[in-house]
């Protein structure tokens, strides 16, 4: 990504006038997934559930579907599915470390008091700084001593930014992500007592990035971006996002166990299959003792047509993370998501043969949630056509397959006629599907204009489409050798604003 350091500073009355209206008429803008008010967004930060309030706060940009000058966007909601805007939280100052920037970061309980630690930048450095709130999390002062760290602890590194914050032991510990010129990326460990001042412990792990090339899809980067640590089910995870050289490519994840100052890990996996349209992650333990993650969809258009439509950037819906039987982490939509459900259509159970294509009645729309159950036997696959024209001239395609050899199947999204706009990427994706002895496949499918999730047997990949055409609007099922539909439920979902919304809340 580009970004102008030259641009003054931002203020609500220099809004551009009709940007959010632009925005909320654009057909390829989500309904139920949350999407800033107008201009850019991108990685989710702060994501935290505090007094019973779930907070997202997110990079933003108000002034230009552009990535510039980012601010911290924020918005609030009591069950991840309705939310409301609150004030801008952070604006990069006039001067200082975070001139060019309040990039992304954390927001902790530090005695009470909610703390943001987040990454100022300045010019092309950029350092951990510090803000405290009000009781409300609606205001925030940024600390004096900012920045908090003064410098990264070594010279040969790629970047220095994003953190991981949390208290162990009585004391403060933070990762920054980071990466190590010639060697790979790594998150940076740092200890404190306050949140001002801190004492460099280590790299908590490093990557080698001369393992691979950037065409392999575990391959780890040469910059961690994004590090989150947690543990779920005895297990340990630290999640990031590789990063190269100012290209984003996927989030990836090890497992494995976090004690002392490292990180011994045992496997690395792909968290999300859709590669960069899945990005930037960060999750958070609810008051249920859930782990809620929310990732960044970037746009797979062009520049001039998120300019022209005013906005940029969508913010996935809220998963909840277990761990799977495998070992690896399991994937599936709160089910808070229920209440959007609206006009079910159930089709029963019934098998779609060898060759066969079918358009399920009844079935249709751009704002969809879709749960089928499917049992494939060796050799079979199942295709569910979603986004169809009448004359088939766009369709996108979701195929889940089982091999006539037994082990783990495919899931795989065909995206080559999801649009006719030739400047619409539609480059497929795909991964590993764990499949049972019987072949079952529990698959859904969340269609919301332009944003697509789809979870297969707790596996993730998320996506962008962008059909050109209105009656791209259909639902079919399609299937190589016979696939036994054990059920398939759909539902219209209503969507979670009304109107265009204030770019300055």
């Amino acid at each position: 990504m580009t970004h102008d350091l030259t641009l003054p500073r931002a203020r609500p009355e220099d809004a551009p006038k009709g940007l959010a209206e632009r925005a909320d008429l654009d057909p390829h803008r989500p309904r139920f997934h949350f999407t800033a008010p107008g201009g850019w967004l991108n990685d989710p930060n702060g994501l935290a559930h505090w007094d019973g309030v779930y907070h997202l706060f997110y990079q933003y940009n108000p002034l230009a579907a552009a990535h510039h000058r980012i601010h911290w966007g924020h918005a609030t909601s009591r069950d991840l599915v309705h939310w409301r805007d609150e004030p801008v939280a952070l604006v990069p100052g006039t001067d200082g470390p975070d001139r060019d920037g309040c990039w992304s970061g954390v927001l902790v309980d530090d005695g009470g008091t909610p703390t943001l630690v987040y990454s100022g930048r300045h010019g092309e450095r950029e350092l951990p700084c510090v803000a405290t709130g009000s009781p409300d999390l609606r205001s925030w002062r940024k600390d004096p001593a900012n920045p908090v760290i003064a410098a990264p602890p070594r010279d040969d590194i790629t970047a220095f930014r994003d953190h991981c914050v949390w208290r162990e032991n009585g004391k403060w510990r933070q990762l920054v992500g980071s990466g190590i010129r010639g060697v790979g990326g790594t998150a940076f460990l740092y200890e404190s007592e306050d949140l001002r001042d801190w004492r460099y412990v280590g790299p908590l792990l490093t990557g080698d990035a001369g393992t691979g090339t950037a065409a392999d899809l575990d391959w780890t980067g040469t910059m961690w971006e994004c590090v989150d640590l947690f543990r779920i089910d005895g297990t340990d995870v630290l999640a990031f996002s590789a990063w190269d050289e100012g290209a984003t490519h996927y989030p990836l994840y090890w497992t494995g166990r976090y004690e002392g100052d490292t990180f011994t890990p045992d496997g690395l996996h792909r968290l999300d299959y859709g590669q960069r349209y899945f990005y930037a992650p960060q999750s958070t333990r609810d008051a249920l003792g859930r782990r809620v993650l929310f990732g960044w969809l970037q746009e797979g258009r062009d520049e001039d047509a998120v300019a022209e439509a005013g906005w940029c950037g969508v913010m996935s819906l809220p998963r909840v993370v277990t761990l799977g039987a495998d070992g690896r982490l399991a994937q599936a939509p709160v089910p808070e998501l229920a209440r959007l459900r609206r006009e079910a259509v159930r089709t029963g159970a019934f098998t779609v043969t060898d060759g066969s294509c079918l358009r399920l009645d009844g079935v249709q729309g751009d704002q969809l949630d879709i749960e089928t159950t499917l049992r494939l036997v060796p050799g079979a696959s199942a295709r569910l056509v979603v986004r169809e024209s009448e004359d088939g001239s766009e369709r996108t395609v979701i195929e889940v397959s089982r091999p006539a050899d037994g082990g783990a199947g495919t899931l795989r999204l065909h995206r080559g006629a999801s649009s006719l706009d030739p400047a619409a990427d539609s480059e497929p994706r795909y991964g590993e599907l764990p499949l049972n002895g019987e072949g079952v496949v529990e698959l859904r499918v969340l269609v919301d204009h332009s944003a697509l999730e789809i979870f297969a047997n707790g596996r993730a990949l998320a996506a962008r489409i962008y059909p050109t055409r209105a009656d791209a609007l259909a639902v079919g099922i399609e299937a190589t050798g016979p696939v036994a539909v054990e059920r398939l439920d759909a539902w219209r979902m209503a969507p979670v604003f009304d109107g265009p919304r204030p770019l300055w809340p």
